[in-house]
């Protein structure tokens, strides 16, 4: 990567609230949380910045963003500090009202046009820092050169039933994008928007400087640049997946565990932060005692296992007693799961407790949806939000949600019925 003129300047849209995630992101922001065991989900992004050769990164914050910046940190976990290298958390910039948040994808990198033009740059890469993926950006970039592009968009192909929640385009022979439709009810194209973007700095910056209003990528400048400028369709054609729902988030987990996995995050080189809270660095290895049983899971470093564990994702530290039974689940770091108790089918945020003889998910209809987020639960999954506890004996159903911090006195009974909230 030459770093004369020829400089590449990286954004990272990271200000998301992700309230579909819902209690994963109570206490955080969206790219913060948790996957894969040792990973958060921003680290995908990161990585594939230090993989293509990138070393400028400006990460825009905005919603909970003291864990998130607390993992970023000075970047050192990816290779981004030296005299040449960095990277920049860029919180929101309040205007008249402490409420002027960003508003839009476009309107975010407006507001932080004076960073853009303290990092003198001939392309700007634009990325979210909430997917799950492997991609190589530095050849997205040379396809942008060689096309002559005012614009880019990385782009794939998606199963049509899920069209409607992308921005999507249709492309000529040549791959320019010459029709552009955001979220489209009835889909014209298999074609979607992944929302990663290179863009010509000087042309951007000419655009951004006319709109005065909300502003978005997918909504408003992209639709208007292909009535009049180059704007080519990048394809991609590897894993890539968006986990902004709880489903897609346990889904993306899951993968990790089929035998075909295609995320490998240690052969794509994604970094965690070893030094992060937690410190899995400083973690001991796992621990199996005899008469316990583990099939097709991942367990980190830290994990003392006494019962069985099946299918299931396990953060550092998460302790599983003797006779209990783990199964379908995500449990984040320094869970305990007492003797005698089951979790199916859950996803628990850090330092739950669940108590002995607890039952987390069995029982219930798969199909009752969680009565006060019905769009957030409706597939079985239950959550268990951040050091909550769960009472020894209690039973918990099928799509439940547990607030973060809930103790003993909070709960209206020993019995939580699928569907119902705590």
């Amino acid at each position: 990567m030459s770093w004369g003129d020829d400089k590449t300047l990286v954004l990272l849209l990271a200000g998301g609230v992700g309230s579909r995630l819902n209690v994963l992101v109570q206490t955080r922001a969206k790219p913060a949380v948790p996957f894969a065991g040792i990973y958060r989900i921003i680290d995908f992004s990161l990585s594939n910045v230090m993989n293509s050769g990138f070393s400028q990164v400006g990460v825009l914050t905005q919603y909970k963003p003291l864990s998130l910046m607390h993992h970023i940190g000075s970047g050192e976990a990816w290779d981004f500090t030296g005299r040449t290298r960095g990277v920049k958390i860029l919180p929101p910039r309040t205007g008249a009202h402490d409420s002027d948040w960003y508003k839009g994808t476009a309107d975010a990198v407006r507001q932080n046009i004076d960073f853009i033009k303290a990092h003198p740059s001939r392309e700007l890469i634009i990325l979210s820092g909430d997917h799950i993926y492997r991609m190589d950006l530095d050849d997205m970039l040379q396809f942008h050169r060689r096309k002559g592009a005012a614009i880019t968009i990385g782009m794939m192909v998606v199963p049509r039933e899920q069209i409607h929640q992308f921005g999507t385009g249709i492309t000529n022979g040549e791959g320019r994008i010459v029709e552009w439709e955001e979220k489209p009810k009835v889909p014209r194209t298999d074609l979607a928007s992944m929302g990663i973007y290179v863009f010509d700095t000087a042309y951007l910056l000419r655009v951004l400087s006319t709109y005065r209003d909300d502003l978005d990528f997918g909504m408003d400048i992209i639709p208007k640049a292909i009535a009049t400028d180059q704007v080519f369709a990048y394809p991609f054609r590897g894993y890539w997946r968006d986990v902004g729902t709880v489903q897609a988030y346990w889904e993306a987990n899951m993968d990790l565990l089929r035998p075909d996995s295609p995320i490998t995050p240690e052969a794509w080189g994604i970094r965690p932060n070893p030094e992060a809270e937690g410190r899995p660095a400083d973690r001991c290895p796992a621990r199996f005692a005899n008469g316990c049983a583990v099939r097709n899971s991942l367990i980190a470093a830290g994990c003392i296992i006494e019962g069985t564990v099946v299918n299931s994702v396990l953060s550092p530290g998460v302790m599983v007693g003797k006779g209990a039974t783990v199964r379908d689940s995500i449990l984040l770091h320094d869970c305990v799961i007492a003797e005698g108790a089951t979790v199916d089918l859950a996803i628990l945020d850090k330092r739950v407790r669940v108590g002995q003889g607890a039952v987390v998910g069995l029982g219930g209809d798969k199909a009752t949806p969680n009565r006060q987020q019905p769009k957030h639960l409706y597939t079985g999954i239950t959550l268990i939000g951040k050091g909550a506890e769960v009472p020894a004996g209690t039973t918990i159903g099928r799509n439940c949600v547990v607030e973060p911090y809930r103790q003993t006195g909070d709960y209206p009974g020993p019995h939580i019925a699928t569907g119902e909230s705590v």
